[in-house]
């Protein structure tokens, strides 16, 4: 079967290279990690310990903020032990080098066996992390191959991917057998993972490390933010917007500035490719709007649009918010991370197409810390929220509650691996 599933994974890989070398060449994109991507182990990965290591793989930035208190505890508890941290993404390779240091952050290779045992070789681990469902057939089956524990964090299984595995399950039983350990977010995504074939011994329940992100501190954007924006100005945050939802977001903004001319919008467009586009966007409806790249601490903010232009600093700028917008809501991507804005208190919207975070959303939009919005009402609610200062009170209390209440995933999965690192003498 791996093979077979090698074969065609090869190739695929050869007939949409005329698209990837587009790409590249086009937009820059998937250049950034390509050795890496095809089994060269960087130097700079620092194996210096005689110790077995500890692989966590992250696909993004979404991912790499949920496992990072995961990485720290590691380390704390194992100081001997190097822990390695993969990402797919650009954007989560910048994030995870910040938070993890370069010499421990590489770029995931692609599903291929030459790669992969490059990297099996170079990092010697004993127990391989992944987050969420990063389910790669050839990267389990060499693991097990070595002896490497293997362990599925997070694990979720979303509403549109749930028919297609249950479709493949006589595929993804045996590809799922290598994996030790299951610790899924929901009930509901420990009986799915059961469903496509995962042993039902192995799964449990841990919650949702999302919760447990630390709150993100006070960056130096933020402290000077506060210097230049007039105390008592409207500010509204709308942060990872994806494609189609920047216009219906400029457009609400502009019913909120009919009587609230003095608001600020902080834009923080999602894929860093995008931001050129949608200041042209801005640029078009004839706002006035500063990019975040151009500007130096000691110029004022105009009222109009602050474009976010950069990667790494919205978390901390949704401390900022009287109101924050979750993007990738608006149009059916499945939604963004809603807890970086409630864990600051900030009364928090999203569109309806948020089932990438479905747990997470019923959970507080049963609790009350949640509104849920489509375009045309994106407006008027946030008109509504500046002229009710006790209704934004009370629903950012509420969210801050939620968050708080459902702590602690980061402790249940930290001692379920410590048990699997430390069984079996590795």
């Amino acid at each position: 079967m791996y093979i077979v599933y090698s074969l065609l994974l090869g190739l695929l890989v050869v007939l949409s290279a005329p698209w990837w070398l587009v790409q590249m060449l086009r937009l820059g994109k998937y250049r950034a990690g390509l050795r890496e991507r095809l089994g060269s182990v960087p130097a700079r990965l620092n194996r210096n310990s005689a110790e077995p290591a500890v692989w966590i793989h992250a696909v993004s930035v979404g991912e790499v903020l949920a496992t990072s208190r995961l990485v720290s505890e590691f380390r704390a508890l194992y100081p001997a032990r190097n822990v390695f941290v993969s990402t797919t993404t650009a954007t989560g390779q910048q994030l995870a080098r910040e938070r993890f240091g370069e010499d421990a952050v590489f770029y995931m290779p692609l599903d291929f066996g030459f790669a992969l045992k490059a990297y099996l070789a170079a990092l010697k681990p004993s127990l391989l992390v992944l987050a969420e469902t990063e389910f790669w057939p050839n990267l389990l089956h060499h693991a097990a191959e070595r002896g490497i524990k293997v362990a599925v964090v997070n694990a979720r299984i979303s509403d549109r991917s749930f028919p297609r595995y249950r479709r493949f399950r006589w595929f993804f039983s045996p590809v799922l057998r290598p994996v030790s350990l299951f610790l899924a977010q929901t009930k509901l995504d420990a009986e799915r993972l059961c469903a496509i074939g995962a042993p039902a011994q192995r799964v449990h329940v841990s919650g949702n490390l999302k919760f447990d992100v630390r709150q993100a501190t006070e960056s130096p954007l933020v402290r000077d933010l506060r210097t230049v924006i007039p105390a008592g100005t409207s500010v509204i945050v709308c942060g990872s917007t994806t494609e189609g939802e920047e216009e219906l977001v400029l457009a609400a903004f502009e019913q909120v500035q009919r009587q609230f001319p003095a608001a600020i919008l902080i834009l923080a467009p999602r894929h860093p490719e995008r931001f050129n586009k949608v200041a042209d966007l801005i640029s078009a409806r004839g706002l006035k709007f500063l990019r975040r790249s151009n500007w130096t601490s000691s110029a004022p903010v105009p009222s109009s649009v602050f474009l976010l232009d950069t990667v790494g600093e919205l978390a901390s700028v949704y401390s900022l918010a009287d109101i924050a917008f979750v993007g990738g809501s608006l149009v059916p991507l499945g939604g963004h991370n809603i807890l970086e804005p409630a864990q600051f208190g900030v009364p928090v919207l999203t569109g309806p197409h948020t089932f990438n975070f479905r747990e997470i959303v019923n959970i507080f939009t049963s609790g009350g810390g949640l509104t849920v919005v489509n375009a045309e009402q994106l407006g008027p609610e946030l008109i509504r929220l500046l002229h009710d200062s006790a209704a934004r009170k009370q629903l950012g209390a509420a969210a801050k509650r939620l968050f708080l209440e459902n702590t602690g995933a980061t402790e249940k999965i930290l001692a379920a691996l410590r048990v699997l690192l430390e069984s079996g003498g590795s």
